[in-house]
Formats: C-alpha cells, structure tokens, sequence
C-alpha cells in the first residue's frame, strides 16, 4: 500500500508513514521502552580483552507454555511449516486429582564446545569469537546432516527452502543492533533473561550467580550456554547431577508446527 501524503507544520506536502513503517516505528519505540535494549561491553571489560560470551536464562517457573516465544521466533525468520528453530516441550506427571505439567523451553545452546562445529566437513558451522554464537553459513552447507546427529539437543533441522542446516542463533540480527532475542522480547511471564555471561554485571550474570541453575545433559562436555532456573527432573539424584532427562520431544508433533 502506498503511503499517503500528508502537509507539514509548513504547510509543505511530506509522504505519511506507510502502515508498514508506523507499526515498525511503534515497535523500535515499544521494544526500548520494555528495556530490551541490551548493554553493551564495558570499555574496561574491551581494553582487558574479556570475551563476550552470549548466554540465555530461562527460569521455568515463569513458563505458562503460552508457545508465545515459538510463534515468535517462527515469524522473526519465516520458518517452514514442519521445522522449529525454538520449542517448548512438557512432562504430566501425577495422578487424578493431582496432577501437574511442567514446561521447557528449547533452543540451540549455543555451546563453549559444541560437536557440531566438531563434524561439519564443510565448515560450514563455527562458533563466533566476538560472542560466542553458533552460526551455519547457509551458502557453504552441504546439507551432510553430520551436525544434526552429533547434536546432543536436537536443535537442528534442515530447512526445506534452503537445504542447509538451520537452527536458533539468538536472533543474531537483532543482536548486533543491540535488541534482545525475539523470544525474550516475547515472553509475557518475562521467563527469559539474555546477555553476556562473561560480564559479571549484566543480568544473567547476576541471577545465575543468586539461583540455583541447571543445563541440559550436561554428561555430553558441551558446556551449553542455555541454563535453567526450576527446571522440572525424574527425581532429586538427577537434580544434583545436573541432568535434565525423562521428557519427551514434541518438536515432531504435527499439531505443535
């Protein structure tokens, strides 16, 4: 739709904002006023050569499983019908009347050692030095599948349009213009937390170190980037060895595409 035209305070004839441009608009002004603006490294933490490890919280407390951060991050990079980049799985447990289900939000880990960058032939995947994030490089991708099966999360998918390997990569776009990851800026429980981890000041850094946390199979040495506040286990040995186990993946589901 074209934009309209519209007279200045000078009586002059200026192009009005299309629809498109006023709700961007609104959102860039939204988005800054619901402080989910990141921060940027210290200039003390640059000139001592800290590293930016970006990092996600999830505090499963905060989780209603609403998929909110799902439908979110299918909109943010038009996934294909049948893939997900980011999900939410769920366990049941008990009997009539007392029950419960408890929710898990999912994603790439992001991981300090990750095995698929390990397998890729191509090289196609790396880990960015400046901050941590794993990206695949769509272009170079050979579409082997090797990085889907040495993954330990089932956070990769080969997406049908490009017949590359593709997964969640903290909204890296988004990231570099200094805005959080759609998925937290989505999340209505504020389940999320997003940052630098190396950055003892920042806010993940700060909640990490006042809760008790958790990351997913932590057995595999892929030291992921993704931790868990509350996050629901089999029973309390799994809890203190820090494992995540007993939960089915519903990422395949047909009625959860």
């Amino acid at each position: 739709m074209d934009a309209e035209i519209s007279q200045d305070a000078r009586g002059e004839r200026t192009p009005a904002l299309s629809r498109r441009e006023f709700v961007g608009t609104v959102g860039a002004a939204a988005t800054v006023a619901a402080g989910t603006v990141l921060t940027t490294k210290t200039a003390e933490a640059a000139s001592a050569g800290v590293t930016v490890q970006y990092a996600m919280l999830i505090d499963t407390r905060r989780c209603s499983g609403c998929q909110a951060c799902s439908v979110a991050c299918k909109a943010e990079f038009d996934v294909p019908l049948g893939a997900t980049r980011s999900w939410v799985e769920y366990v049941e447990k008990g009997a009539y009347p007392n029950v419960s289900r408890n929710f898990l939000p999912r994603l790439c880990n992001h991981c300090s050692e990750p095995l698929c960058v390990s397998v890729c032939p191509a090289d196609a995947t790396h880990k960015r030095k400046e901050d941590g994030v794993v990206v695949i490089d769509p272009d170079v991708c050979i579409g082997c599948k090797y990085c889907i099966q040495a993954c330990p999360y089932d956070a990769r998918f080969i997406n049908p349009k490009t017949g590359a390997a593709d997964k969640c990569d903290f909204c890296l776009h988004r990231v570099k213009e200094g805005v959080v990851p759609a998925c937290v800026n989505t999340c209505e429980g504020k389940a999320r937390i997003f940052g630098d981890i190396n950055d003892p000041n920042s806010e993940i850094s700060k909640r990490i170190a006042s809760n008790p946390v958790t990351v997913l199979r932590k057995g595999q040495g892929t030291k992921p980037n993704v931790y868990y506040i509350g996050a629901d286990h089999a029973d309390e040995t799994d809890a203190t060895n820090g494992q995540y186990v007993n939960v089915t993946t519903h990422r395949e589901q047909a009625e959860r595409r």
